[in-house]
């Protein structure tokens, strides 16, 4: 039987390259064709392959990237993944991939670190889609979360996973149905990672990281079209967040209906057509 990331990616218009990016050796698919579109996974053991239930709708029409952060997946560690290291790795990423001006999605807590780069390098972007990022509103972890994601931390145990799964997935009985093998291949990848040490430290230091609020000052910054995505029933950073941002910053919000915090794999169909509908709008700010 094939290893478990490659049971996740089976299938899928993509080839997988390692490469030293600002001494990083990161992982990244690539696939597709048309404008680039870069994928950017949260703070999930897994790395990118967390994106495959889109993968091959999104390279019908992008050149599609989708590199796993380092530290995660199968990329290197580096020393401290704060906003400085990733803006130093993801330009370089972005020049080594020639993914020139490309639409950035970020997921998580990776919207904090998009932001920031955003608002420091847009005119490295075409634009932004901030996807269930609790960096841009006032943010606390909810108690319940913080319970489930120290238990998993310090025991990751199968049990433990599936106490965080459905957490973050409004129906996990329904979107495990919906593709056994993948979920299957999906969790055994997950728990394998979550024992490497360096994919610990790096999950800590996201978590510390992203979970803190980007200024109004910054996220004003960004100069690019900016669009928000959620599910309307996240329960690990609450919809209210993006509603809040999306008045405050004028940023159009597109939420997908029966779907928690990773709508991609809940539902894909539904998560795609939101994104269609982001991408659709003005490229003028």
């Amino acid at each position: 039987m094939k290893p478990p990331r490659e049971r996740m990616l089976a299938g899928l218009p993509v080839t997988e390259r390692r490469i030293q990016v600002a001494g990083v050796s990161t992982a990244v698919l690539e696939g597709g064709h048309g404008p680039p579109l870069l994928l950017l996974h949260g703070g999930i053991e897994c790395g990118g392959a967390i994106w495959a239930p889109a993968i091959a709708r999104l390279a019908e029409v992008h050149s599609v990237v989708v590199p796993d952060l380092p530290g995660l997946g199968e990329s290197e560690p580096v020393s401290r993944l704060d906003a400085a290291a990733f803006s130093e790795w993801f330009a370089e990423l972005l020049r080594q991939t020639r993914a020139e001006k490309p639409v950035l999605i970020a997921h998580s807590l990776a919207g904090h670190l998009a932001a920031r780069f955003a608002a420091d390098q847009g005119d490295l972007l075409r634009r932004l889609v901030i996807y269930a990022g609790p960096g841009i509103g006032p943010y606390r972890l909810p108690l319940r979360l913080m319970v489930i994601a120290a238990r998993f931390s310090v025991r990751p145990s199968a049990r433990n996973a599936e106490r965080f799964d459905r957490f973050a997935v409004l129906d996990l009985d329904r979107t495990r149905e919906r593709d056994q093998e993948w979920w299957e291949a999906f969790s055994r990848y997950t728990l394998s990672q979550a024992v490497v040490p360096h994919v610990k430290r790096t999950m800590t230091e996201l978590i510390k990281t992203c979970t803190k609020r980007v200024p109004d000052a910054d996220l004003r910054r960004i100069s690019i079209p900016t669009t928000l995505v959620w599910g309307r029933r996240d329960r690990m950073v609450p919809l209210s967040l993006g509603e809040g941002a999306a008045a405050r910053l004028d940023w159009p919000l597109h939420v997908v209906e029966d779907a928690a915090h990773v709508p991609h794999v809940e539902q894909p169909e539904g998560f795609l057509r939101a994104l269609d509908a982001a991408l659709a709008g003005p490229l003028e700010p």
